[in-house]
């Protein structure tokens, strides 16, 4: 008898542990969509926006599109647009976090071919949740005409630094 009710409070406490285990958080993604490039262009950029139920952070990306695919951030310093890779972006809970230009975007490094309108290629992206398990969602990038805008295209980065999160 005894050794059931030891058998019964353990069995109670691994559901209780269970239970409490934090979701992995479910992310969104809309609006995604990059311009299409010239034959003699080597690089380009993806933006769209994503959302997560739960606290989480994009922490990489890839694509068969191009060798490799980074984040960067554009940021206005001095009056000359710069960018640079970072490592991560947050992605608060229940926020939409814009990837646009002048601001958090990915990179497309080393196209495999230009892009062109109307197309569609895959992007990757690699999701951490805040139990640090990793999870990949893909994306399938509209390509729209050299100079167009996508819905995601909420100007990024200004002087006062990285684009917040909206979270209304």
């Amino acid at each position: 008898m005894k050794r059931l009710l030891r058998r019964t409070c353990l069995l109670l406490a691994a559901a209780t542990l269970l239970s409490a285990a934090p979701a992995r958080a479910q992310v969104t993604v809309a609006d995604a969509w990059a311009n299409a490039t010239l034959p003699q262009q080597h690089d380009g950029g993806a933006f769209m926006t994503i959302r997560a139920s739960g606290a989480a952070r994009l922490i990489g990306a890839s694509t068969p599109a191009a060798r490799s695919a980074q984040l960067h951030l554009a940021t206005l310093d001095g009056g000359v647009m710069r960018m640079r890779p970072v490592a991560q972006l947050g992605l608060p809970a229940g926020c939409v976090v814009s990837l646009a230009p002048g601001g958090y975007h990915l990179m497309l490094l080393g196209l495999a071919r230009p892009l062109v309108a109307g197309e569609k290629f895959p992007v990757t992206l690699a999701i951490e949740d805040a139990a640090h398990a990793r999870h990949d969602v893909v994306v399938q990038v509209d390509v729209l005409a050299i100079g167009a805008h996508g819905n995601s295209a909420r100007r990024g980065a200004g002087a006062s630094g990285p684009p917040a999160p909206d979270c209304s």
